[in-house]
């Protein structure tokens, strides 16, 4: 068992990131940037005019990062380093983040259909002596997808909380033909970079 000073903040909803971080053994608690449902989020995932999907990635990792730890101590939490992440998924210069509806998930999965796109994930380790910070580009290739395909899976929850509007660990596993990179990064979060940074923060043993 891990000394309690090895524990981290994990400032993400995502479910995918809490199963990749325990797959390797780091001990986390939850550390949600809003308290309530009702309000918006604290950190904007807008891109701003001329962005590059690279630089998009990192900053909005950053900002979350830093406003994890204003929480942390609004909150009065017991002090202990911060992981955040952001995903996104980019093809031709365009981001593609989560669609808010069917009619937006049928447009990124057809831009996708037959095509290479690049899938970034950025993560970032907070605490109070330091920041470590790192991004990690991977590259997904489709099959062409029929207009059947793409309705079916966009009938479904799946591509609705997914940068790109779709899940490689999901149903979606079946469009791809080809990754190069992280499977894990893809999944939202690269788990040798994330090590490596965990490491240069003095945390972890791996």
């Amino acid at each position: 068992m891990k000394p309690a000073d090895q524990k981290i903040y994990l400032a993400s909803k995502s479910p995918r990131r809490r199963e990749l971080l325990r797959q390797v053994g780091i001990e986390f608690e939850l550390l949600m940037l809003r308290e309530s449902a009702g309000r918006g989020p604290e950190v904007s995932e807008e891109v701003i005019a001329g962005e590059a999907a690279f630089d998009y990635v990192s900053r909005v990792t950053r900002e979350k990062a830093e406003f994890a730890e204003k929480a942390m101590y609004w909150r009065r939490l017991r002090m202990r380093p911060i992981l955040t992440a952001d995903t996104t998924v980019t093809i031709d210069g365009n981001i593609l983040g989560k669609p808010a509806d069917t009619d937006e998930a049928i447009a990124m999965l057809s831009t996708l259909s037959g095509r290479t796109h690049q899938v970034m994930t950025s993560v970032a380790i907070k605490t109070a002596d330091g920041f470590w910070q790192a991004t990690q580009v991977s590259s997904v290739s489709f099959a062409r997808l029929s207009e059947q395909q793409i309705l079916h899976y966009c009938s479904l929850p799946e591509p609705y909380d997914k940068a790109g509007g779709y899940g490689i660990q999901g149903y979606a596993a079946a469009f791809i033909t080809e990754i190069q990179g992280s499977y894990s990064g893809i999944m939202g979060l690269p788990l040798y970079e994330t090590t490596q940074l965990l490491q240069q923060a003095g945390i972890g043993n791996l």
